[in-house]
C-alpha cells in the first residue's frame, strides 16, 4: 500500500519521486520512481507493413524502429493525441483507430502508461515534422518485425509489445477464417 509520496526532482515533464510503501508484511520501504505524463501512439498497419519511425535516442545513444508515440496534451483523448502523432511525427493521416493495447513499461521505477491504437489505412498528407537528414518514416513488412526485435534494430519496449500484439491479433483472426 501506498502510504505517502515525496517530489525530489523535476524537470521536462519528469518527476522523481520517492513513494514510502507498507509491504503486504507490514514493513515499509521506499521505492523511487519516475512519474511520467501519459503517452498515446498508433500502429499504422496496411498491405503487410507498418509505418515505422527511424529515431536516435540520446540518453541511450541507439537508433531503432519506433511506432509514432508521444505525450498527450492537456485536454486531449489519448485517440486524438494518437492521431496527432502520427500525423506530426510520420506524415500520414491514420485511418479510423481502434484500441489495440495499454502497456505500463516500467512498473517497478516509472508510472509511464502508454495508450496504443491501432490504424488500417492511412493517407499521405505531408512531409513528417521531424529532422528529415536524421529520422525517417518507412513502411516495413510486419513479417520481419520478430527479426528487427532479435538484432535489437527495435529496443522499444512500447514498440515490441504493440507490433507482437497486432501479429498475435492478425493471426487470430486468420485462424478464425
Amino acid at each position: 500500500m501506498r502510504r505517502s509520496e515525496r517530489l525530489l526532482y523535476a524537470a521536462n515533464g519528469v518527476d522523481l519521486r520517492v513513494v514510502d510503501l507498507e509491504l503486504t508484511d507490514g514493513e515499509h520501504m521506499e521505492q523511487p520512481f519516475i512519474r511520467t505524463p501519459q503517452a498515446a501512439g498508433a500502429v499504422v498497419f496496411h498491405d503487410g507493413c507498418a509505418l515505422l519511425l527511424w529515431r536516435h535516442r540520446p540518453v541511450t545513444d541507439t537508433w531503432g524502429w519506433e511506432i509514432p508515440l508521444g505525450e498527450i496534451g492537456p485536454d486531449e483523448d489519448p485517440e486524438r493525441a494518437a492521431a496527432r502523432l502520427v500525423e506530426e511525427q510520420t506524415g500520414w493521416r491514420p485511418g479510423p483507430l481502434t484500441p489495440l493495447i495499454r502497456i505500463r513499461t516500467a512498473e517497478n521505477v516509472a508510472d509511464s502508461d502508454h495508450v496504443i491504437f491501432v490504424a488500417y489505412q492511412a493517407t499521405r498528407i505531408a512531409a513528417p515534422a521531424g529532422d528529415q537528414a536524421h529520422e525517417r518514416a518507412e513502411w516495413l513488412p510486419v513479417l520481419g518485425i520478430q527479426r528487427l526485435i532479435s538484432e535489437e534494430a527495435i529496443t522499444s519496449a512500447t514498440t515490441a509489445a504493440a507490433l507482437l500484439h497486432l501479429l498475435a491479433d492478425l493471426l487470430q483472426a486468420r485462424a478464425s477464417h
